[in-house]
């Protein structure tokens, strides 16, 4: 495959797990440099857009490093947070974050972890309802099949309960679109290059180095404007949905109810 160009779908499940696990190490320094640490503040507004009710259930899926799974933990302490993922290298990855998490909590026990579980995100390993509230940070625009995720999110939320998603957009057509367009297609690759190795957890490059960082703008520029998404949160059975820009438009959080 052309390291410019996107897989087609029938690799592309193959070629996102192996891209992520050969950048687990650095995506959350990649996700700083790239949104300036503006995700950090994307990921409090989407947990608490939850409205996690006390001793809720929350589901990150795709919780990549476990970043919006933590900061629901954070605060709500009394909360069931689960991580899901099907990248193993991305959660061994936020496992270890556990430690530094504990630090922050001098008397934290069991119930205060976060737990992750290995899943397709087309394929919840989870029971219908169970949960009051599911998130996902940047993961639709990798997926094969969105209608089929989104239904598998509405499948396990409760009636009366949120998805929030927290994804990348096109830049909308103004005046700053071709400067965006630049800094995603040509500058994001370089911090790619010089921030990551692409070397996987077995010392084997998984991917050229590059080729990560050339997907990951190139999914943006190629994947759904907001209403649009909009319109598939309705189609997979969620009310009252909306949604809010972020970062000049290249971002957007959107939010139904079940």
């Amino acid at each position: 495959m052309n390291a410019s160009m996107p897989p087609p779908a029938s690799e592309k499940a193959e070629y996102v797990n192996q891209m992520f696990a050969g950048i687990a190490h650095r995506y959350d320094l990649l996700n700083r440099l790239m949104t300036a640490g503006q995700d950090v503040n994307w990921r409090r507004e989407v947990v608490a857009l939850c409205r996690l009710p006390y001793a809720g259930r929350l589901l990150d899926v795709g919780t990549g490093t476990g970043d919006i799974a933590y900061e629901a933990k954070r605060t709500h302490r009394d909360a069931e947070v689960i991580g899901c993922d099907f990248t193993f290298e991305m959660m061994d990855v936020g496992r270890r974050k556990r430690a530094q998490y504990a630090t922050r909590l001098p008397h934290a026990g069991q119930t205060d972890r976060v737990e992750f579980v290995q899943g397709d995100g087309l394929r919840l390993p989870f029971a219908d309802g169970y949960f009051d509230a599911v998130t996902s940070g940047f993961l639709l625009r990798n997926v094969t099949d969105v209608d089929t995720c989104l239904a598998e999110q509405r499948r396990v939320t409760r009636p009366g309960g949120r998805i929030v998603c927290l994804e990348t957009s096109p830049p909308p057509p103004t005046r700053l679109a071709p400067l965006l367009r630049f800094y995603m297609l040509r500058v994001i690759p370089v911090l790619g290059q010089l921030f990551s190795t692409g070397i996987g957890t077995q010392g084997k490059a998984t991917r050229p180095r590059e080729s990560a960082y050339r997907y990951l703008p190139q999914s943006t520029v190629a994947f759904l404007q907001p209403d649009v998404m909009a319109r598939q949160f309705e189609r997979a059975g969620f009310r009252h949905v909306s949604y809010v820009r972020k970062m000049m438009g290249t971002v957007a959080i959107h939010v139904g109810t079940a």
